[in-house]
């Protein structure tokens, strides 16, 4: 128990089932923004406990900002995560991806504020720490924390049989009780309790069915370190897999394996045995724990990507790895629970202010989420089809674009994966899975060992004009400060134009037909009406440009060329952006910043 010197009562406005990172990111921001409601987090274990899924992107951090909790998380001490190195790609030669470029991160003390060059990096958490921190945070915000009580049935009401009426629950002393609310959400992970109760099907790829074995290390060297704390996750792959290698710590390592359920059965392997087998045939991660000592903590289980079949019900929701899990290449799963999750709060206080439609809050949610998370593991399949260790994986894209009705070698299907831009986490961005469009055309080209540079489409024309035709316009929310804020958009066929953020800014650039220096006029336009600084005005152009890119792509801009107006290397300070985009993560942070300030200010 948390909730010092609480009993747990009959009825709670909410009640959250789970108290990892979306269970708690749900009911502290529930508490933080309306102090009134009556919370209760109901947890199985008793924290703090091991947990994988170490690995952050830098938007778990803004989250974790707006919980009010960054700060207690920085002052624990886990090491900064500036990027990542791979060995991967169809030369599998190692490459390194950072958030921030490591020539211009500041060696400064520690704990730092969330502020500067912290923004872009995120961090490598151990999750019996972090996860304990979360959940005595939303403690500490009000919300009724237990620890050791289990969820023991899931009743449902007679007379509408997608309706919770209570829970059956279950403490550690053996006391049994029945627990009520008129919300209810499902941040058990992948137990998903309601989930099953309620008869939740779901989607599998089948070419993403792996195992994933792990253990802890004392003492693995880290292969790199850049000022206080900060370092770079190794991925590692191997013919039959790849093995991460996560510092936690000063002393501790998480060094995991995840591999393909079918040649874990061709092996006829222990998952013991293949973990060894891996670390001896990984020479980099070899020499990394030569002087290293495991904890004996080994551990395995499936890994399989899904998605539900929906994520809400009459009064019940699914959140975290409960509403679905993308495949851990990316290490995207803390930031899909910790962004669903706050969606979920502010879907939830928008319900209880009785202002907004149910159903359009609810199939909000569950259809953006589910976007989401498909994007993700879209992306993974890419990913594992483009490495050159997998040769038996190549048929990955070609198959899921087949499924979309597409004919297309795995070389061209990063063009398809690549058209549907806008993230459902991000809308006004374009984007696919945690990455923007800018970066994932740098990563492709990484991963194709550098055969073809990543072209970008708009830079074959100077005259676009804005194409709706056929469209019909709805409303979209978008998450922030506590509210699900109604924006204006467009949706044709599968895909949506919303007009928020550098979005909106290009496509009233090109309401009427508009050449480069009529775009660049309109950034430096929006950008003095938005207050982006000077330093942060590349990084807004950059947005722009992404944005623009994938409406061409998608349909939603038409372009053509004419020789008499100038081609975009020539207009001024917007040309070179996007050659320097291609090379350099400079930008990456004033992306962010700038980003944030006109999704904001729209």
């Amino acid at each position: 128990m948390v909730s010092e010197n609480i009993q747990l009562r009959d009825s709670y406005d909410v009640v959250i089932i789970g108290g990892g990172p979306a269970g708690s990111t749900c009911a502290s921001l529930l508490r933080k923004y309306n102090p009134e409601l009556q919370v209760v987090v109901l947890e199985k274990a008793q924290f703090p406990r091991d947990h994988v899924g170490e690995s952050q992107l830098p938007g778990v951090s803004a989250v974790l900002d707006e919980m009010g909790v960054w700060d207690k998380v920085e002052a624990a001490g886990f090491p900064v995560k500036i990027g990542a190195s791979y060995t991967w790609g169809r030369d599998a030669g190692q490459w390194d991806f950072d958030f921030y470029p490591v020539e211009k991160f500041v060696d400064e003390p520690r704990p730092a504020k969330y502020e500067g060059q912290r923004r872009a990096t995120a961090f490598q958490v151990d999750r019996a720490i972090y996860d304990d921190i979360l959940l005595k945070h939303s403690a500490e915000l009000g919300a009724e924390v237990f620890q050791q009580v289990r969820v023991t049935s899931v009743n449902r009401n007679e007379s509408n049989p997608d309706e919770i009426s209570s829970l059956s629950v279950e403490s550690a002393d053996g006391e049994s009780r029945e627990v009520r609310g008129r919300y209810y959400v499902d941040a058990s992970g992948t137990v998903g309790i309601i989930r099953r109760a309620m008869g939740v099907e779901g989607w599998v790829p089948e070419e993403l069915k792996n195992i994933a074995v792990w253990d802890y290390w004392q003492n693995a060297e880290w292969s790199v370190k850049i000022g206080v704390g900060a370092t770079r996750v190794q991925v590692r792959s191997l013919p039959y897999g790849w093995i991460w290698f996560i510092p936690l710590g000063p002393t501790r390592t998480s060094i995991g394996l995840i591999c393909p359920v079918e040649k874990y059965k061709e092996f006829g392997l222990s998952p013991k045995e293949l973990y060894e087998k891996a670390l001896e045939d990984q020479t980099e991660i070899r020499e990394l724990i030569r002087n290293g000592e495991p904890e004996g903590k080994l551990e395995s289980t499936k890994d399989w990507s899904n998605i539900a079949d929906r994520l809400v019900g009459e009064n019940w929701f699914l959140t975290g790895e409960a509403a679905g899990f993308a495949d851990p290449i990316l290490a995207a799963g803390m930031n899909i629970a910790h962004s669903a999750a706050r969606d979920l709060a502010f879907t939830l206080l928008e319900l209880f202010r009785e202002e907004a439609d149910p159903a359009w809050l609810k199939d909000r949610y569950c259809s953006r989420h589910r976007a989401n998370i498909n994007q993700h593991i879209r992306f993974a399949q890419f990913w594992y089809a483009s490495n050159g260790q997998f040769t038996d994986l190549k048929a990955h894209c070609q198959k899921i674009a087949k499924e979309a009705g597409l004919k297309l070698s795995p070389d061209k299907a990063w063009q398809w994966l690549s058209q549907g831009g806008f993230i459902a986490e991000k809308p006004g961005h374009a984007a696919l899975g945690s990455v923007d469009l800018t970066i994932g055309k740098a990563i492709a080209e990484r991963l194709d060992g550098g055969s073809r540079k990543s072209s970008w489409k708009i830079e074959k024309y100077n005259l676009f004009v804005l194409d709706v035709s056929g469209a019909k316009r709805f409303s979209i929310g978008v998450p922030s400060e506590g509210r699900i804020r109604q924006y204006p958009a467009y949706k044709r066929d599968e895909s949506t134009l919303p007009l928020v953020g550098p979005v909106e800014v290009v496509v009233r650039a090109v309401q009427a037909e508009t050449d480069w220096n009529g775009l660049t006029n309109a950034f430096k336009e929006s950008a003095r009406s938005l207050g982006i600084s000077e330093a942060n005005y590349p990084g807004f152009v950059i947005n722009c440009l992404s944005a623009l890119e994938g409406l061409l792509a998608e349909g939603w801009v038409k372009a053509r060329f004419d020789p008499k107006r100038p081609k975009l290397r020539e207009a001024p300070s917007v040309g070179a952006l996007i050659r320097d985009a291609q090379i350099s993560a400079a930008y990456l942070r004033s992306r962010e910043e700038s980003g944030e300030t006109a999704a904001a200010s729209s």
